[in-house]
């Protein structure tokens, strides 16, 4: 099955049994042709001593055509019992004809026998063929120097096929016994071996918002490698504490330095309407019976305490960190648009809005995660914008995403700020963390960063966000 894996401390016992099973098939293969030419050789040694007996005897009998001292002959050879008994002897003359045999009713006198000898193997054949329960062995005789014929004897081979049938089921018992006690062994030690291993394991893969480093205590340092090894793992655990950590700290000091620097503006902001409202007292101070003068400083403390009211109130809602996951409003993009551009015009830059996502979909927007990824990206821009730059904020539907696109007139963001905002990697010292800030927020998110270009040619900081946020868990 596709995508099945087995783990270590089977794989590795299963491969010990089958490297044993190869083996034992080898060394049973071995062991049965070593047995079947120690059947063969011993069958050869009795066939040849049984040969050698009747070629010595029977000449005689045979020049005198004496019948029956032939077929006594042959048949003492028959009547030895024995693991390799002969079953019948058949003498042939040169022409194919049975001179005597000890089975007459099979074999007649004088009938013709070739196909008997073409189908018998000779005694001095390197092989035999103990297959079957039978065997014929033929071998011409000789007296005085003449061939008298050739002798055929069959014999009983059952004995070595009920020999090797034994010898065949105690290899395979024996083989499937060891490869069983090599797969458990294999898997105990395998088990032990592994479960250090097993147990790091279950450390990092545990689910939690921090790991914990391995106690001395449960470190065996008995075993140097697997001791290192958690050492190791310790030791990454707390590097990695202790990146987080600074990582926190270098962001909270970037988030204190953007208010501060947002604070001086918005200072500045309230100060300048200040002056004017105190004059505005001033004039109220001096002529409180005219109605006109009343009414017109009356409305203009009004329009300068709600413009110095919505400051603070937009700066309380971008900066306060709410436990609540609300969803974004226009209203959150207005006083974005409240706080970036007293910074905007203290530059001399031209500020883009341009908000074409309705009010439904900018809900499914999470707000606190976009204030603060389009205030972060936003200060960026203006800071690199440079004096009398372009900034502006463009955000559109994009399929089922929302495209927040942050835009400066600068000359693009440099590489060692990229990896910053687009990459993983250590930061490295100096810089701040606002772009790897506004990474995580994005990640957090589900969406994505890419570099572009408006068409008006500003540089772009794409942010791809799925609209699939609050405002869609809610619906």
């Amino acid at each position: 099955m596709r995508g099945f894996h087995l783990p270590v401390m089977v794989k590795g016992p299963l491969l010990a049994a089958g490297l044993l099973v190869l083996v034992g098939v080898l060394a049973s293969h071995l062991v049965l042709r070593a047995l079947v030419n120690t059947q063969e050789r011993h069958l050869r040694e009795m066939a040849l001593l049984e040969f050698a007996g009747v070629e010595a005897t029977i000449g005689p009998f045979l020049v005198r055509d004496d019948i029956w001292e032939m077929f006594d002959l042959l048949d003492c050879v028959t009547q030895r019992e024995g693991a390799l008994q002969p079953l019948q002897a058949t003498l042939i003359d040169p022409l194919g004809r049975v001179i005597v045999s000890t089975a007459p009713e099979v074999n007649p006198i004088g009938t013709q026998k070739a196909s008997m000898i073409a189908t018998a193997t000779p005694v001095a054949a390197e092989h035999y063929d103990l297959s079957v329960g039978e065997i014929a062995l033929s071998k011409v005789l000789q007296y005085q120097g003449r061939p008298l014929g050739q002798l055929v004897i069959a014999f009983d081979t059952t004995g070595f096929i009920a020999e090797r049938a034994r010898t065949t089921g105690f290899l395979i018992a024996g083989n499937a016994g060891a490869t069983l006690i090599a797969a458990l062994l294999g898997f105990w030690l395998m088990r032990r071996v592994l479960r250090p291993v097993a147990r790091l394991t279950d450390e990092m893969g545990r689910r939690s918002d921090a790991l914990t480093p391995i106690p001395d205590t449960a470190i065996p340092r008995r075993n140097p490698e697997v001791a290192k090894l958690y050492d190791t793992y310790n030791g990454l655990i707390r590097a990695v504490a202790e990146r987080d950590a600074t990582t926190r700290r270098l962001a909270d000091r970037e988030r204190f330095v953007s208010l501060g620097r947002l604070a001086g503006t918005l200072a500045h902001e309230v100060n300048n309407p200040l002056g004017g409202l105190l004059n505005t007292v001033d004039t109220l101070r001096t002529y409180p019976e005219r109605a006109d003068v009343v009414k017109s400083a009356a409305d203009l403390l009004d329009r300068g305490l709600r413009h110095m009211r919505d400051v603070v109130r937009a700066t309380l809602d971008v900066h306060r960190d709410a436990p609540e996951r609300r969803p974004l409003t226009l209203a959150d993009l207005e006083d974005l648009n409240l706080l970036i551009r007293p910074e905007a015009e203290r530059r001399g830059q031209k500020l883009h809005w341009d908000i074409k996502l309705a009010e439904d979909r900018v809900a499914h927007l999470p707000a606190g995660p976009v204030r603060q990824i389009v205030l972060n990206l936003l200060l960026n821009a203006s800071s690199v914008a440079g004096y009398g730059g372009e900034i502006g904020l463009r955000l559109e539907g994009e399929g089922n995403s929302a495209l927040l696109a942050v835009q400066d007139s600068g000359p693009g963001l440099p590489e060692h700020l990229q990896s910053r905002l687009l990459s993983d990697a250590p930061l490295e010292p100096g810089g701040g963390v606002g772009l790897r800030l506004v990474r995580e927020l994005v990640q957090g998110a589900d969406g994505r960063i890419t570099l572009g270009q408006s068409a008006q040619g500003l540089q772009e900081i794409q942010v791809h966000l799925p609209c699939s946020g609050v405002g869609g868990q809610d619906a």
